[in-house]
């Protein structure tokens, strides 16, 4: 398995305490769900290649499985918390590492024709605003234990 010792997502993955147990969604072969800081979208999850790749056409045969683990975790999140519509994004501008963004949105939202990133802004430079979006509908420990179960219910492979 491909590691970068600079990478902090490859240092998580390295450390068995890397994440806290709380924000583990699941633990899939080629890659690790989480829920991540931003519950105004309530169940937005990253998932995290185990493998360390800064594009997914470098993941080689791997990438099959990576995109249906992924595909797997949507389909967790639309059951649910029934999102009118999820955002997918795998960037990597901040960490060089493949990681997907799975933000869901709702109908009700009024920044919901645009990408999530601009609301986000908000929170580096108001303590209020940060914590608006931090904090969404279910918290967060609900979030995870629904995920959790709908994963073992649906016999979603593990590692």
């Amino acid at each position: 398995m491909a590691h970068d010792p600079t990478c902090p997502f490859c240092q998580k993955l390295a450390d068995p305490k890397g994440w806290p147990e709380g924000e583990i969604v699941w633990q899939f072969p080629n890659s690790v769900a989480l829920l991540g800081p931003w519950q105004h979208y309530t169940g937005y999850c990253l998932l995290v290649a185990r493998e360390h790749a800064s594009e997914l056409s470098q993941l080689g045969p791997k990438r099959t499985a990576f995109l249906d683990e992924m595909a797997r975790l949507a389909e967790a999140i639309e059951a649910c918390f029934r999102p009118h519509k999820l955002n997918y994004e795998l960037l990597g501008n901040q960490v060089r590492h493949l990681h997907w963004h799975i933000f869901p949105r709702d109908i009700s939202d009024p920044e919901r024709l645009r990408p999530v990133w601009f609301a986000l802004a908000g929170a580096d430079t108001s303590a209020d605003e940060k914590q608006r979006l931090e904090t969404g509908t279910v918290p967060r420990a609900e979030a995870v234990a629904r995920l959790r179960t709908w994963f073992t219910t649906n016999g979603a492979p593990s590692a």
